[in-house]
């Protein structure tokens, strides 16, 4: 599970609190921080040692997305371990007046599991779209590339791969400075 909020202070209404969580919603997140249980119906595994069915816990998340308080609740696959250990960023200069049209379109692809736009920083990175490509192999990734580059048209003036060196451990909200808060063994 992927989510961004802020810590706040023990205690407090929702009203209260900066981040707009109250009691409940703070024990839904903190029960879902190490990811969803692996079972038929996770939501209902979450909410049974809260006193919830699995609705209101689905309930409850929806509306700390609509908050803002939660970003998204997503699958975090393991890339490598399905055997897709060519994972590359490319990175492309395309036209202002086109790439958010083109990027939407992107996004779409088979394949693509990240597309957003970002600034550039002339003169050293002239690239303003970032998609992220996975392959069991470099030719495969360079392949998909080139699909790319076709949508694209001439609206790309240029772009790179940039192949990951090292996994990152990825991992979801983790709310800090708290009595339930499992700090790592040293």
């Amino acid at each position: 599970m992927s989510v961004s909020t802020c810590p706040s202070e023990p205690g407090a209404s929702s009203a209260d609190r900066p981040d707009g969580l109250d009691a409940l919603d703070r024990a839904i997140v903190v029960a879902t921080q190490a990811g969803l249980p692996l079972v038929p119906d996770p939501w209902t595994a979450v909410g049974k040692p809260l006193g919830l069915d699995g609705d209101a816990v689905r309930e409850r998340l929806a509306r700390m997305q609509d908050a803002g308080i939660i970003r998204r609740v997503a699958a975090v696959p393991n890339h490598y371990r399905l055997g897709y250990v060519a994972n590359g960023m490319t990175v492309w200069d395309v036209d202002d007046a086109q790439v958010d049209r083109l990027g939407r379109e992107v996004a779409r692809v088979p394949g693509v599991s990240h597309c957003y736009r970002r600034p550039r920083h002339l003169p050293a990175w002239p690239y303003n779209l970032f998609v992220m490509l996975h392959g069991r192999t470099r030719d495969e990734v360079e392949r998909q590339a080139e699909q790319l580059r076709q949508r694209l048209g001439d609206a790309c003036r240029d772009h790179r791969i940039l192949y990951s060196s090292r996994i990152l451990k990825k991992t979801g909200l983790r709310l800090a400075g708290r009595s339930d808060r499992q700090d790592p063994p040293r």
